[in-house]
């Protein structure tokens, strides 16, 4: 699984994000990542990969201590 950057402007696309979440509640904050990653899925259209991700992105929530 590649885990560099792979887009032209990372900082540009993460300042989009934090701005899409801007005013919103928790919530419908979370809302809009659970659509926005639904959408990428569908972009990607390879479940084997997207569930090497998932895992990815959760194992450092599961050994770090909660903030």
């Amino acid at each position: 699984m590649n885990t560099e950057p792979r887009i032209p402007d990372p900082d540009g696309f993460y300042a989009a994000l934090l701005a899409a979440h801007e005013g919103l509640d928790e919530a419908r904050s979370a809302d809009l990542n659970a659509r926005l990653v639904l959408l990428l899925a569908n972009q990607c259209g390879d479940q084997a990969a997207l569930l090497a991700c998932i895992d990815a992105a959760s194992e450092d929530l599961r050994t770090s201590p909660t903030p």
